[in-house]
């Protein structure tokens, strides 16, 4: 299963962890995978775009971190723009992929 956990700071979305394999299909063909990868890179592209310094870092075992270093209008609006998306997957693959929103606080960096 994919799990996607976005972290909210305040009333923004402030990250998002991205985590596991869906088992829906084997790999080439599988399209929840796909999904959830293409819109995870175009969030991270459009918050990179528009100025709001993602950190990004990949990890083993189909594992993405990123961290909105500038959370801003713009960022606020992709970060939950790709939430809304992946919530729409799972409902339509429950059994592939979970959302999840967490309350977090960091420390400045």
């Amino acid at each position: 299963m994919i799990r996607a956990d976005f972290y909210r700071s305040g009333r923004d979305i402030s990250g998002f962890r991205i985590v596991g394999h869906s088992d829906y299909a084997d790999s080439g063909s599988d399209i929840v995978c796909s999904a959830v990868s293409s819109a995870v890179q175009f969030a991270v592209n459009l918050l990179d775009d528009f100025g709001c310094r993602p950190k990004v870092s990949l990890g083993e075992d189909a594992v993405i971190d990123c961290r909105i270093r500038k959370v801003d209008r713009n960022s606020a609006r992709i970060a939950d723009g790709l939430r809304l998306h992946l919530m729409s997957v799972a409902e339509e693959f429950p059994n592939n992929v979970k959302v999840t929103v967490l309350e977090v606080q960091y420390a400045e960096d």
